[in-house]
């Protein structure tokens, strides 16, 4: 095929865009799409949340309470991400495909999310932040494992990067996509305890991009969701406050110190090692993805073309 084979082809696909009824044109818009797809999940943990204080709550007690809520959560939403998610906007893309990703990326994030949180412990502990003073009874399993990683890791990766970042990086292009999602996770921790600006602005940054450049080089959820899950059930491991959250672990630790070190109640996500090592992790994903295209150029600047980078 020629160069004016080509351009005709797209001529004719540009035409065919511009000929779809104006309400189709409305519900197709990457914005729309966004605002549909939240109001869907949305929907689903207000489905869930009926379930339990309707069937489960007043059957069961702690810690099943915590381990039924979170499975229900993912189910119910992982539900309607695939049923009704997948199919708005104008280009169609599951981004939680049930391949040989779904369980290899998945595996590999969380060790990749174990390890980043395990080497910012290390650094704390080298600069005198983080001291272990021995066991802990490990009360606290279920909400570490089910709410902290299975739904923590899950549901939160599904609305701000499976919808949000996704449907404004179809409008907007990858960069501001990233930055705008990344500020959204963030701050969405700001009400969390001990929360500051500084520790949402950390959490926009280091997890925004880190779990943001998981998914655009993947161009799967699988990846951030293990990654997320791992950081969050490794951190409680070490016995450091999950955003804010105090657990009991299999260890009792403590965090003292400069704020910068130690976090300031909020936990090590707020301090300098996080930014330096989970950013670090985040930029090179990014290089990765520039790398291999999968970049997304705004819709102003496509004029009228498809998207290629998944």
């Amino acid at each position: 095929m020629g160069a004016g084979d080509v351009e005709e082809v797209a001529q004719d696909k540009a035409v065919q865009a511009e000929s779809r009824p104006i309400w189709r044109k409305v519900w197709e818009f990457p914005l729309v799409a966004m605002v549909v797809g939240v109001a869907l999940m949305v929907g689903a943990i207000y489905l869930a949340s009926t379930i339990m204080q309707l069937l489960v709550l007043p059957r069961v007690e702690a810690p099943w309470d915590d381990i039924i809520g979170a499975v229900l959560i993912v189910l119910i939403s992982g539900l309607t991400y695939k049923l009704l998610v997948t199919r708005l906007g104008r280009k169609r893309h599951d981004d939680l495909p049930f391949d040989g990703r779904m369980l290899r990326d998945t595996l590999a994030g969380f060790g990749v999310g174990g390890l980043l949180i395990s080497i910012c412990v290390a650094l704390a502990a080298l600069f005198g932040a983080y001291t272990i003073l021995g066991g802990d009874g490990f009360g606290d399993w279920p909400m570490i494992i089910f709410v902290f990683g299975l739904y923590a890791g899950f549901f939160e990766e599904v609305v701000t990067r499976g919808i949000i970042l996704r449907w404004l990086e179809e409008f907007a292009g990858t960069w501001i996509a990233l930055a705008l999602s990344s500020l959204f996770f963030g701050f969405m921790h700001a009400s969390n305890d001990n929360a500051t600006f500084f520790s949402s602005l950390a959490i926009s940054i280091e997890a925004g991009i880190l779990l943001g450049a998981a998914y655009i080089l993947t161009r799967s959820l699988w990846l951030a969701i293990g990654i997320h899950a791992g950081w969050n059930v490794v951190q409680a491991l070490w016995d450091i406050p999950v955003s804010g959250n105090p657990t009991e672990g299999p260890v009792a630790a403590t965090l003292e110190g400069h704020w910068l070190l130690a976090g300031g109640g909020f936990g090590l996500e707020a301090t300098i090692f996080a930014l330096v090592v989970a950013t670090s992790a985040g930029i090179w994903m990014l290089w990765k993805a520039a790398k291999a295209g999968r970049i997304v150029k705004p819709m102003w600047s496509r004029k009228g073309e498809g998207i290629t980078a998944y």
